[in-house]
């Protein structure tokens, strides 16, 4: 779903329960180098670069096929809170500037938790989000599509 959050700025998220602790799926995540294929078949590879785990100023790199196109990111953790929350952002200034924070969220729920993904993007208007509108629905898609993959391996795990 896009949220607009200024005029040249909005957030894409997504939600999702899963019936399984908190922890576990940010258990899932401290463990990306071996979850990060099994999570969505259009994850092609991830890697720790600096440091390793969810910890404020671990840099990752994760390569991924969004509406055709394969996208190499290296990203750096800016924000944790343990078991609940962390952000990141593009190491890359250029990248930053339009993509300033992604974030994942597990907030406790009765029998689980609600998965949050969000990705913050700034420096396009109405009109780039229209000239641009299948690339987002794209990624919209495969954000949909990471939480219902992340419910089903976490759920199969608990079960």
């Amino acid at each position: 779903m896009q949220v607009s959050t200024g005029f040249f700025r909005f957030r894409l998220e997504d939600r999702i329960f899963i019936a399984a602790p908190p922890a576990t799926g940010f258990a899932f995540f401290d463990d990306m180098a071996v979850n990060y294929t099994r999570w969505h078949p259009d994850h092609l590879g991830f890697e720790w670069r600096k440091g390793r785990g969810i910890a404020p100023g671990t840099v990752m790199w994760f390569t991924e096929r969004i509406a055709g196109k394969v996208l190499s990111k290296e990203a750096r953790i800016t924000e944790v809170v343990p078991d609940r929350f962390f952000a990141f952002e593009p190491v890359g200034r250029l990248m930053r500037t339009f993509l300033p924070r992604m974030s994942f969220a597990f907030h406790p729920d009765p029998g689980g938790f609600v998965f949050e993904a969000e990705v913050d993007v700034r420096g396009v208007g109405a009109l780039g989000r229209r000239l641009n509108r299948r690339e987002f629905s794209a990624v919209e898609r495969h954000m949909a599509e990471e939480g219902r993959n992340l419910k089903r391996l976490l759920e199969s795990c608990t079960a």
